[in-house]
């Protein structure tokens, strides 16, 4: 039988909730595109339910128990003698969450022998070494698909807020003041605006979707061309790189995956090619953006916006300069763990769980490294060094 350790954030500060705001989720019949939701046997929780902290456990104890397989969940995962160092020895399967990810390095996988197969609850497996991975024939997988339109409409809501000063305008209310001209002093309208994704796969496309019905000029690039039809439907103009893009551009939004030709992507020399005072919206990976060069150009003027979701290490420590730089509306990593997106990305989970206890080949669209290399989704979204 089969040690699952998995790694989850903790629990609401008042405890898990007992009760929640909406009854219900909305039905999907599939994602855009036509790939299916996932599809497991059966699954032990209520949809709209917390299932990715610890008491969630993503629904899975009382699946892999009555199988006789042991579940660990714990969400202490850093520093030295943690719960997750202390029970991957013996692990054959880990899962996590972007959100709170487990970061297997090639020294943890190293000292993890049974390990087989790593899952990622969510997209996005950057924090497992791929290359070290791929040397100890482990499998990796993630939920493909189940939270990019929950991303998506993280980044339009980011974009509005920075562009409009939302954030800064709904403090003025929580002080108690009404100065309208301090509201409105760095607010500005989106409509007629030049905005570009670096990335366009599911998530680039769908924000290029829903920014398009706002009258704005919409920009991309990415490692695959767009088809022609959808360049003409949404009156693309693409570029062959972030270099050639951004420059055009008053709102940069960044939806491209984590590996070695887009670390450090966005650094000192590529923010200063910009317009002075473009907004740069990142969800995707903060090492995508150099932390010390973006707080620069908040200071000196050179952006006038930043907006993320995502911090390098996470969680990030109480004195990230991110916390504290100037015209900043960062959250802690939730764009895609929503409670619509956790129904997905729990039963997408277990299908990918009934899959490999059955002996049956995952999903293709699920597999990054499959049989000692790059597989399925991985092949198209990743690289090794």
């Amino acid at each position: 039988m089969a040690k699952v350790l998995c790694v989850l954030y903790d629990d609401p500060v008042d405890g898990y909730p007992k009760t929640y705001p909406r009854d219900d989720l909305p039905h999907l019949d599939g994602y855009p595109g036509g790939q299916t939701l996932p599809t497991p046997q059966g699954v032990d929780f209520t949809p709209g339910q917390l299932l990715g902290s610890v008491s969630g456990e993503l629904g899975l104890r009382k699946f892999l128990e009555s199988r006789g397989h042991t579940l660990v969940v714990t969400s202490d995962k850093d520093g030295e003698g943690s719960e997750f160092d202390r029970e991957l020895a013996d692990a054959e399967i880990v899962i996590s969450q972007p959100f709170w990810p487990a970061y297997l390095t090639p020294e943890r996988i190293a000292r993890a022998p049974k390990l087989k197969l790593a899952v990622t609850a969510g997209i996005g497996s950057d924090h497992v070494d791929l290359d070290a991975a791929i040397a100890h024939g482990v499998t990796v997988a993630e939920v493909t698909y189940c939270n990019s339109i929950s991303v998506a409409e993280h980044v339009v809501m980011m974009i509005l807020s920075q562009v409009r000063n939302y954030l800064p305008a709904h403090q003025v209310v929580l002080d108690g003041g009404w100065n309208i001209a301090d509201c409105v002093a760095r607010s500005y309208d989106v409509e007629g605006m030049h905005i570009g994704t670096v990335a366009a796969g599911r998530i680039g496309t769908a924000v290029l979707r829903r920014l398009a019905p706002f009258d704005v000029h919409l920009h991309y690039t990415d490692r695959h061309r767009l088809p022609a039809e959808v360049e003409r439907e949404l009156n693309l103009t693409f570029h062959p790189s972030a270099a050639e893009m951004v420059p055009h551009c008053d709102v940069v939004t960044i939806n491209a995956p984590l590996h070695p030709e887009t670390e450090g992507l966005f650094g000192d020399e590529l923010i200063a090619s910009m317009k002075r005072g473009a907004y740069l919206i990142n969800t995707a990976r903060a090492k995508i953006a150099d932390r010390d060069a973006v707080v620069r150009a908040l200071e000196s003027g050179q952006l006038a916006g930043y907006a993320g979701d995502v911090w390098y290490p996470q969680p990030a420590p109480a004195d990230h300069p991110w916390r504290t730089m100037p015209y900043q509306g960062m959250t802690p990593h939730i764009s895609g763990s929503s409670l619509s997106a956790q129904a997905r990305y729990a039963a997408g989970t277990r299908e990918i769980l009934e899959d490999y206890f059955g002996g049956s080949p995952i999903r293709d669209e699920y597999l990054i490294v499959d049989g000692g290399k790059l597989a399925g989704t991985g092949a198209h979204s990743y690289s090794t060094r």
